[in-house]
């Protein structure tokens, strides 16, 4: 392949011991639904109900990986990836959520990690990645207060077949997300409306995440244990008491309130007081099983917003005024271009004394890609990609926590509800025929990193 531009930044003045990576989730690359035993997810039924994903876009096959892990690992290798941040399928390993395990899910995952190391590539695994077995969401799933122990049983069954091989793990992927789209306002799986569900949801994902640590630990003393959130740099739409109280609160729920309870902090509920009504679920030593010592934090960045105060939005009183409306450059989600949010939120976690390291696991964007002579001209994702290198470049240079980045993500895939419309991959996917073309954004990637 002919070497592709670089800009001036380099790999080196990130110091050696940066990560650098690539992140996926099973549910959005694997198809094969039910394929050697799998059971179904609450993403399988959500996906098959009409009028839910963009374009009426399905996962059967999604990027096929369950076939072709083989071959994209070689790609990732070859794009001098060294580390591949992976999610366990929870109902491919566990059919019905409880025991008993399916082998051939064990088997599968074996093969993959056995594949990786064999190639060079440190794998890390993120026990869920939102596709709860479909068996669970019947009796309640999140807000169902046994759910803790479910994921317990499950991560127990992980780390005594993975342990031996794998020292890197992130207990769950953006907990605010996924209870706030598919608890709470339903455009997610399982597809739950309303406070009531949201809120026992939240309790027992907290509760969930820190047990499942607290396993990890049990069994792998060593591992690297860490967990994921997803966090966007808040700003008022204007200076004016209103907006900025409205802005506060918008950041209290989708910064804090998952990240401070397992520091130990307990949830912001003095900032948000809907969160109050979480008292009506916390028992016993709840209060005392929500914290973990992590070693490292995971966060996620793509955008900033921008808030102003709505009297008509219940429990936060807050609008985000869009992209669109503000007339700012935007991604195909719809999202603000905005690197600097990255070094705001790196900021902000900086300022919690209890983490200890902050790991950028998941970065990118979802533009427009034009196939055409067998080359995808991305230019837009590489500055993307390059321009909030430099925001980390300049975290570091203030003295900032941040080890690592993980661009998201290795392929294009099925971006949840907007099927397969989103495309936000360093290397292009034709879904009729699964041919895999490294985009510009992988070339320059892969450079620097050679």
């Amino acid at each position: 392949m002919n070497k592709v531009e670089t800009s001036f930044l380099h790999k080196n003045q990130f110091g050696d011991d940066f990560l650098w990576g690539v992140s996926t989730a099973a549910f959005q690359i694997e198809g094969a639904p039910d394929s050697d035993g799998k059971g179904r997810s609450i993403w399988d039924v959500f996906t098959s109900q009409k009028g839910k994903i963009k374009s009426g876009h399905h996962a059967l096959t999604a990027c096929d990986f369950y076939n072709s892990y083989q071959s994209d690992i070689e790609l990732i290798r070859d794009l001098n990836i060294p580390n591949f941040r992976f999610s366990i399928s929870w109902p491919r390993i566990m059919p019905t959520g409880v025991l008993p395990v399916n082998e051939a899910g064990i088997v599968y995952y074996n093969k993959i990690i056995d594949s990786l190391l064999s190639a060079g590539i440190e794998p890390w695994i993120t026990l869920y990645h939102w596709d709860l077995p479909h068996e669970l969401e019947i009796k309640g799933g999140w807000t169902n207060r046994e759910s803790v122990n479910w994921f317990s049983a499950y991560v127990e069954v992980c780390v005594q077949n993975f342990g031996d091989r794998v020292k890197n793990w992130m207990v769950i992927n953006e907990p605010s997300v996924f209870t706030g789209a598919g608890y709470f306002l339903g455009i997610h799986a399982p597809g739950k409306k309303g406070i009531t569900n949201y809120l026992k949801a939240m309790h027992h994902v907290t509760l969930a995440t820190t047990a499942g640590a607290k396993i990890i630990r049990n069994h792998i003393p060593d591992a690297h244990i860490g967990t994921t959130f997803s966090c966007t740099h808040i700003e008022p739409a204007t200076q004016s008491s209103k907006d900025v109280e409205a802005a506060k609160r918008v950041d209290t729920l989708l910064n804090r309130t998952f990240i401070e309870p397992i520091l130990g902090l307990g949830y912001p509920q003095a900032d948000l007081p809907v969160l109050k009504k979480l008292n009506a679920y916390i028992v016993e030593d709840d209060l005392n099983n929500l914290s973990f010592d992590f070693d490292f934090i995971g966060l996620q960045c793509y955008t900033r917003e921008v808030v102003k105060s709505s009297l008509l939005i219940p429990y936060i009183g807050a609008e985000l005024i869009s992209a669109e409306k503000r007339n700012v450059i935007s991604t195909d989600m719809g999202w603000e271009v905005y690197p600097p949010a990255l070094y705001e939120v790196l900021k902000k976690f900086n300022a919690y004394k209890g983490i200890k390291k902050i790991i950028i696991t998941e970065n990118g964007a979802a533009f427009p890609d034009t196939l055409k002579n067998g080359k995808v001209y991305d230019i837009k994702r590489t500055h993307y990609i390059q321009d909030h290198l430099e925001q980390i470049l300049k975290a570091k240079k203030d003295g900032l926590n941040v080890d690592g980045y993980f661009v998201w993500t290795l392929t294009d895939n099925f971006e949840w509800a907007e099927g397969y419309n989103a495309r936000f991959g360093l290397i292009h996917v034709d879904f009729d025929t699964q041919q895999r073309t490294i985009k510009h954004s992988g070339l320059w990637f892969k450079d620097f990193l050679s």
